[in-house]
């Protein structure tokens, strides 16, 4: 059985490639959703600093942009499985649902993982403005601190890419 899913004329709804974009999509949009909030938390904080003292603009828009990572490790993931599927020589790949299944896994802890630490990381980016507002030659400890973060999106990535080599197609 190809599918477990079908329509009335009994074509496959879930396709094995169907399920790789769909791992593709949890990967770049799930993690790019939680960027844009963790840049939107850290850049609000970072805004109310520079609305105080514009000279620390540079020291705090280091704190804004750690978030967006995660939406970059995710778009990294999701182009690797359209790479592998062949979206991009023009012949796509025809998988089985098991492999599309694979990729629809190994697109998820970059996403899933992504998403969270990219909001956490904003909210101790915004705490690392705070810090810096208050005392500027901190803001070293601000960045390591959001960066700390960061550890746990490097290993989804990681983790995603490992699962990534492991598909044959």
């Amino acid at each position: 059985m190809e599918s477990i899913i079908t329509t009335a004329a009994s074509e496959p709804v879930f396709t094995g490639v169907v399920l790789a974009f769909i791992g593709s999509f949890i990967a770049a949009a799930i993690a790019g959703i939680g960027s844009a909030l963790g840049v939107k938390i850290a850049g609000q904080a970072a805004a109310g600093v520079v609305t105080e003292d514009p000279k620390k603009f540079a020291k705090v828009l280091i704190l804004q942009l750690l978030p967006g990572s995660q939406g970059l490790y995710g778009f990294i993931v999701a182009v690797l499985i359209w790479v592998k599927i062949g979206v991009f020589s023009g012949n796509l790949a025809a998988l089985s649902l098991e492999q599309g299944m694979m990729f629809l896994l190994a697109g998820m802890p970059v996403g899933i993982v992504g998403l969270f630490s990219a909001i956490y990381q904003g909210k101790v980016g915004a705490s690392g403005c705070a810090l810096v507002a208050k005392r500027p030659e901190s803001s070293s400890r601000a960045v390591t601190m959001a960066a700390i973060v960061e550890t746990y999106a490097l290993l989804a990535l990681i983790a995603s890419v490992l699962m990534w080599l492991g598909i044959k197609v």
